[in-house]
């Protein structure tokens, strides 16, 4: 089924590559062919199994899933008026506008279907929102909303809610993209080699991942434990070491993404040796073992790519995640064999 994400304007680039990641972990797929009715718009293909409400679940760049209304004007306005049987309630709305616009005729077209329908109009808790998309050419496009993204409920996760707070972490919102931008699935085996605070773990892990991580500093690892107990995520393994070594010594079993945030500047512990150094030192090491089709999603302040070949860079979105400080969202993939 062919529906549309609205995203939202935190970082329009992150949040339309996290609503792709989300519908390919969903096994659909972003028709990025599809020009968008109105900006801020992105269509996307779903199975018809998947409910659109677990993929809004996923989601913390965006604000609702939408699905078009019949195939043209005539069509969306027969489409409103059929769902006005039964004395439903509807509100309708111009994307992107805070007021229902009585004067708009879209809206008025709409509302009037809708009560031939049978149906009321309430702004109120209605049973169906209806929102209008301008597009740049031809007439609007009206869109139900299928699902709401309830993006409150990363505030209880937010760095200062948490028991441990030392230093400070990823805003959830960001780190739940980064999640997304793996396509963490359900059982899926994630690593952090960069512990930290625990939250792209978090974020993993509630979305069903298996947890595995590394942090050279045992009060990180206390620290991410009770983060994650707080939130009533277990994880399978927390390891205090130096993730370059372990990582040569901890076996050959797989992972399907390696998520990461690591540490970098004045406030981190990476001593002599240097962020860059370090990354490049532990992320081959843990990537190697990153099955085939698996994505590597590091968090970095730029610099050079910490994987050398076979990865290849994706996706690099640079995002301000705190004031002046702006980070880059790097996904990494394995070149396939023969390319």
């Amino acid at each position: 089924m062919r529906l549309w994400i609205e995203l939202s304007g935190l970082s329009e680039p992150l949040a339309r590559a996290e609503a792709a990641g989300a519908a390919e972990a969903l096994g659909g797929y972003e028709r990025a062919s599809v020009p968008p009715p109105a900006p801020g718009l992105l269509a996307i293909e779903l199975p018809s199994s998947v409910d659109p409400a677990d993929l809004a679940r996923r989601l913390a760049l965006s604000r609702r899933v939408l699905r078009p209304m019949g195939t043209g004007p005539s069509n969306a306005l027969a489409a409103i008026e059929a769902q006005g049987s039964g004395g439903r309630t509807a509100a309708l709305r111009r994307l992107g506008h805070a007021s229902s616009g009585g004067s708009d005729p879209a809206i008025a077209r709409g509302a009037q279907a809708f009560r031939r329908g049978g149906g009321t109009i309430s702004l109120t808790n209605p049973d169906l929102r209806i929102w209008i998309a301008e597009g740049p050419e031809g007439p609007d496009l009206y869109l139900e909303e299928l699902a709401s993204v309830d993006r409150s409920r990363f505030e209880s996760r937010r760095i200062s809610r948490l028991p441990f707070q030392r230093p400070v972490g990823l805003d959830p919102r960001l780190a739940r993209a980064a999640a997304n931008l793996a396509r963490v699935r359900s059982n899926d085996r994630v690593i952090d080699p960069f512990v930290g605070t625990g939250a792209l773990l978090a974020e993993a892990g509630l979305l069903g991942a298996r947890l595995y991580g590394v942090d050279i500093d045992p009060t990180m690892i206390r620290g991410a434990l009770q983060n994650l107990a707080h939130l009533g995520i277990h994880a399978e393994e927390l390891t205090v070491g130096d993730a370059g070594t372990l990582g040569t010594e901890a076996g050959t079993e797989g992972f399907d993404a390696l998520l990461t945030d690591p540490p970098y500047g004045r406030a981190s512990a990476t001593g002599a040796e240097g962020g860059i150094a370090l990354m490049a030192r532990v992320l081959p090491v843990w990537a190697s073992r990153v099955r085939e089709g698996g994505r590597v999603v590091v968090v970095v302040p730029g610099g050079p790519d910490p994987l050398p070949a076979p990865w290849r860079r994706r996706l690099s979105i640079p995002v301000r995640v705190h004031r002046s400080l702006t980070r880059e969202f790097r996904v990494y993939e394995r070149v396939p064999r023969g390319d």
